[in-house]
């Protein structure tokens, strides 16, 4: 017989586009435990860090190839959308290469999953499309970007409000800055850093002092997705979170 840890929700499927990454390495593994069939699509620029298990289909693709792209939206009950060039630093490098991933590439997204049979799809914006803010920063406030990193997140919430079927349920997370251990790790974010300068020389360099910012541990992030996921959808439609401490 079929173990009990196997497809036990209805074999829903969620595709996790981008889920080769810090997050998605450690959120992929626990949509498996918690009984979804999985589907991941990545290029694993920084390699493949997921489990071996019958429930996981891995895709090998690049966001901009539609037709690729669209086979795998074609499979999916729920999208988890989480890829992009993930940072300012890397963004700089090659601005154009992450407009065309952040941004470029999600208008075509939109259409397909408007086509398909998709019922929820989340998509991992970012805190700093706030820009600077004195005081409690809500979800009623302002957008005021300061980097094409952060217009771009704002601009794909922007054409997915506007743009996606009015049934399907869609939800924006605006994540605070992770930290934590996952198998694709990141040192380039704050508290990761502060720990491998601890680690490695027993100093941490901070610029500045004044300055505050949003952090979440990895865990909290990824039972933030599942929080979402396990809501019923009338209560997160159309609706956006920040997620942070």
């Amino acid at each position: 017989g079929r173990k009990e840890s196997v497809c036990v929700i209805n074999c829903k499927t969620v595709l996790v586009i981008g889920g080769g990454g810090y997050v998605g390495s450690r959120l992929v593994p626990a949509l498996l435990r918690e009984g979804f069939a999985v589907e991941v699509y990545d290029l694993f620029w920084y390699g493949r860090f997921l489990p071996d298990h019958p429930n996981l289909r891995v895709v090998e693709g690049d966001v901009r190839d539609e037709i690729l792209l669209q086979a795998s939206v074609g499979r999916a009950d729920t999208i988890i959308h989480l890829a992009c060039i993930s940072n300012d630093p890397s963004f700089e490098l090659d601005p154009a290469l992450g407009k065309s991933i952040n941004y470029e590439s999600f208008i075509p997204l939109i259409a397909m999953v408007n086509e398909s049979n998709v019922e929820r799809f989340i998509y991992a914006s970012s805190s700093s499309v706030y820009g600077i803010k004195e005081g409690i920063v809500d979800e009623s406030r302002s957008l005021e970007p300061l980097t094409e990193y952060s217009r771009f997140k704002m601009l794909c919430e922007q054409a997915l409000a506007e743009q996606a079927s009015p049934d399907l349920c869609w939800t924006v997370i605006r994540p605070a800055t992770v930290c934590g251990y996952s198998p694709r790790q990141r040192l380039d974010v704050i508290v990761n850093i502060f720990v491998t300068q601890a680690m490695q020389r027993g100093v941490l360099t901070v610029f500045g002092g004044d300055q505050l910012r949003p952090n979440i541990h990895i865990d909290d992030m990824v039972d933030a997705y599942l929080a979402v996921l396990f809501s019923p959808a009338d209560t997160v439609s159309h609706k956006t979170y920040n997620v942070g401490d």
